[in-house]
């Protein structure tokens, strides 16, 4: 496992943590089924890394549904503000995130939170009225949510060491997503055209393959397949939060029932959003073709392998 230089290097803390287990990985089998076991393994883990800020965000969300009071003399809505900024300050304090990658989180958080009044305005959603953390009908924590969607990508990048290749022009991917936001606002009151924005994002990253490495060696993905992944896990943590009742579709009022799977779409058009925000922090740096990688054991100096995935 390479450990990557400049804008997408990991933090002091990781390092540390990649150092005590890359010693304890590197006794385990290269090859065979315990070899694939490892990387499986690895990759779990490092995704469960990248997901630590929205993993404690769901973790709290889930605890104050089911065991906080309702008699509570704070609000719910006001305890989850305050976990949220205790989980960020923690982030940064214990060099988990550098302040580099917190410019683009706080980013993500005033994106999202524009979003967010806007959208509860028009009722496209709502949260209980109660507390004084809030602005209008939204609570602050919602802010956190996105929040916890740009954390995952700058953390993911790092981890994975994410390289690409065909990787369109940044400026592209700019106009691409700002119309994406701007469709957001507008679709309440003009045509919805999500379905030619999605058909958008596949022409301009539809020649996009991602390279990442999981320990010892170097996988391909196509970018739009991972999108589409990643969006599905965000669906999936939505239908969590929705049943914790930390917000509620009008359709969910009277009674919780899963999200709607056409919500996907949003999420995979948010992906876009997200993407755009962290390669201005973090620009898309392109293949390695099989450079060494920098590792303890003997055989880490032979070039790492590329294996494509399926």
């Amino acid at each position: 496992m390479r450990t990557p230089s400049g804008p997408a290097a990991l933090t002091t803390a990781e390092r540390a943590i990649d150092a005590r287990f890359r010693a304890i990985l590197a006794r385990l089998p290269r090859h065979g089924p315990a070899g694939w076991l490892t990387e499986f393994a690895v990759f779990g883990l490092k995704q469960a890394w990248a997901c630590v800020f929205g993993g404690a965000m769901l973790a709290v969300i889930l605890a104050a549904h089911l065991w906080y009071p309702d008699d509570a003399a704070l609000a719910r809505n006001d305890v989850l503000t305050l976990a949220a900024v205790a989980i960020q300050i923690a982030m940064v304090a214990g060099r988990l995130e550098t302040l580099r990658e917190l410019r683009v989180v706080v980013l993500f958080h005033v994106v999202g939170t524009v979003m967010e009044l806007f959208k509860t305005h028009v009722g496209s959603w709502s949260y209980e009225p109660d507390g004084v953390l809030r602005l209008g009908g939204v609570p602050l924590f919602s802010g956190f949510m996105y929040a916890a969607v740009g954390s995952y990508m700058v953390r993911v990048n790092r981890l994975f060491d994410l390289r690409f290749a065909c990787y369109p022009r940044r400026w592209v991917t700019a106009v691409v997503a700002a119309a994406i936001y701007a469709n957001f606002f507008t679709n309440h009151y003009a045509q919805d055209v999500r379905w030619l924005l999605i058909a958008a994002v596949a022409l301009v990253f539809g020649r996009c393959v991602m390279q990442f490495r999981i320990f010892r060696f170097r996988w391909r993905m196509p970018l739009l397949l991972a999108f589409v992944l990643v969006a599905f896990f965000i669906w999936l943590a939505e239908n969590i939060a929705t049943w914790s009742n930390a917000w509620l579709y009008p359709s969910q009022v009277g009674g919780w029932h899963p999200v709607s799977a056409a919500k996907l779409a949003s999420w995979f058009l948010l992906m876009i959003i997200s993407v755009v925000l962290v390669t201005w922090i973090s620009p898309p740096q392109p293949p390695d073709d099989g450079r060494p990688a920098a590792s303890p054991d003997a055989d880490a100096a032979q070039p790492a392998p590329v294996s494509r995935t399926g």
